[in-house]
């Protein structure tokens, strides 16, 4: 399997699709996985005229990488500039994830690129490779070559990411790929940003969880090419950790800008 036959869902009724569980390093399903399927459950229902510019998901539980999902689309609205679409991701047990995804018609205005990458990064082919997936290439930068320029928080990571097997031309496919592999960073954001949770994770004492995953896509893209996905984190409190970052293309375009909230907690020693 792909990322382009993940993302190639059966019809399963009325506005209702079912995709595929896969199985992961840490068990469970990966949370990239379920927002992508649900933002191409969204599509579905969609006019191929608009593509996805946002999406909210919220985590509810685990989900069980053995089991299919089901995706039930709510047509929350049809404009004539904007499409408003609700998905819920089920299995046995129940509700796993809620998506709303706002979909928009190709608009001409003003393009302005306010936020950069650090210039200097090293390139993915003087990096090892890193992967937790065949769906993907990951080169992970150094913390020491992060100088976090005109970035706010801490716990700044980085890392070159890039799908296989991506069709190259298909714009919608490459947003769900930049919703997948999007999921990546913001949990070892908060791990690295707070120096009690980095040693309580170096000792086997944390849990953690994704709660909620925003994406707001600003550019086309390719995702089968090399994307530089960066993190920060901006607040902890409450046992969770806000995160904020950016995607690059490797020419320095920005293509996406990603927020997160993960549950960390600390066991006690």
């Amino acid at each position: 399997m792909n990322l382009e036959q993940l993302f190639d869902l059966a019809p399963h009724g009325p506005d209702v699709f079912v995709g595929e569980g896969h199985e992961y390093p840490w068990g469970g399903l990966f949370g990239g996985h379920i927002v992508a399927q649900a933002l191409r459950a969204a599509a579905y229902t969609v006019s191929p005229k608009l593509l996805p510019h946002s999406l909210r998901a919220y985590f509810i539980r685990r989900g069980d990488n053995t089991q299919p999902v089901r995706y039930e689309v709510d047509r929350i609205r049809d404009g004539k500039s904007f499409t408003t679409r609700r998905v819920v991701a089920r299995q046995q047990d129940g509700a796993i994830l809620n998506l709303e995804a706002s979909f928009q018609v190709q608009e001409d205005s003003i393009n302005e690129q306010l936020v950069h990458p650090q210039p200097d990064l090293p390139l993915p082919d003087d990096i090892e490779e890193s992967s937790w997936s065949t769906f993907l290439e990951r080169r992970t930068i150094p913390a020491t070559a992060i100088r976090g320029v005109n970035r706010q928080g801490t716990g700044h990571v980085a890392a070159w990411l890039r799908a296989r097997d991506l069709p190259l031309s298909n714009e919608l496919l490459n947003r769900c790929a930049i919703a997948y592999l999007s999921d990546d960073l913001p949990n070892e954001s908060v791990i690295e940003g707070i120096p009690e949770i980095t040693r309580a994770s170096n000792e086997g004492r944390r849990f953690s969880a994704s709660l909620d995953h925003t994406v707001w896509f600003h550019r086309p893209s390719i995702a089968s090419q090399w994307h530089l996905y960066e993190m920060s984190c901006v607040n902890f409190n409450g046992a969770r950790g806000l995160t904020s970052g950016y995607v690059f293309a490797q020419d320095g375009t920005h293509i996406a800008t990603i927020a997160q909230e993960t549950l960390v907690r600390i066991r006690p020693e």
